[in-house]
């Protein structure tokens, strides 16, 4: 029997990279998943058509997850088409990289209000919905740990959803709703080729110092997402698990 059949997740930031390979895995597993997106429409519904030509059931949900009424909007969308919700797997966020003389306010705020206010927000609506032996996913990185040059605010975020993950492990404990993060390493994703990591310098002094010798790729996160949202992991809670082929 698949692990999460009968179960429904929403996947915010799906259209692509990390967050579109979380939605195809759990819904591999049996769950009906929510696909969300901010701006790429395009993405998220061929996410969810990968799914439907496998046998599952999905559906692509609009929403800026730093906005208030959208986060709602988004988490009223999966409960009105599939009834319930089980599963939460706080994906969306961004990364800039700059060094302490080029902060700006705008430079802070963006990425602390997707990265933080976002994952506040979504969490805040879904667990309205939420019941008893649910599951919410945070996705951290390992960059709280190594702490590179040049990124004080972006690890400031993940700094920060790691905090909150203590605390709402706690709060929603008694609730029997399991809060756990994935901090994954470097992960190929259009992103990372975006902003010029895949093969930068910084790549290949990465996977000199990685155990396993390579890089992420977003299926090696999207299986721990699965082990998290099942009842495999159904003693887990309040946990980081680093998914960086033992780089540090």
């Amino acid at each position: 029997m698949s692990k999460l059949a009968g179960k429904v997740a929403l996947v915010t930031g799906a259209s692509k990279g990390i967050g579109a390979a979380i939605a195809k895995a759990l819904a591999a597993e049996g769950a009906h998943v929510a696909v969300n997106y901010a701006s790429s429409k395009a993405g998220a519904d061929d996410v969810v058509k990968t799914i439907v030509a496998a046998g599952g059931k999905a559906i692509a949900v609009q929403g800026d997850v730093s906005k208030a009424e959208q986060a709602k909007g988004l988490v009223d969308a999966t409960v009105k088409e599939f009834g319930r919700l089980d599963v939460l797997v706080n994906n969306s966020g961004v990364y800039e990289f700059g060094a302490i003389e080029e902060i700006t306010e705008e430079h802070y705020h963006r990425q602390f209000n997707v990265n933080v206010l976002g994952l506040l927000l979504t969490t805040q609506a879904a667990v309205k919905h939420i019941g008893e032996g649910g599951s919410v996913i945070n996705i951290s990185s390992v960059v709280t740990s190594m702490a590179p040059p040049a990124s004080a605010v972006y690890t400031g975020t993940k700094g920060a959803v790691d905090a909150i993950n203590s605390v709402l492990a706690k709060e929603l404990g008694p609730r029997k709703i399991r809060v756990n993060a994935i901090l994954p390493g470097i992960i190929e994703t259009e992103g990372t080729h975006t902003a010029g990591v895949i093969g930068s310098d910084f790549e290949h002094t990465a996977v000199a110092q990685t155990p396993l010798a390579r890089i992420g790729q977003p299926d090696d996160i999207a299986k721990v997402a699965v082990f998290l949202a099942s009842d495999d992991a159904g003693w887990l809670t309040g946990e980081r698990l680093t998914a960086a082929g033992g780089f540090r």
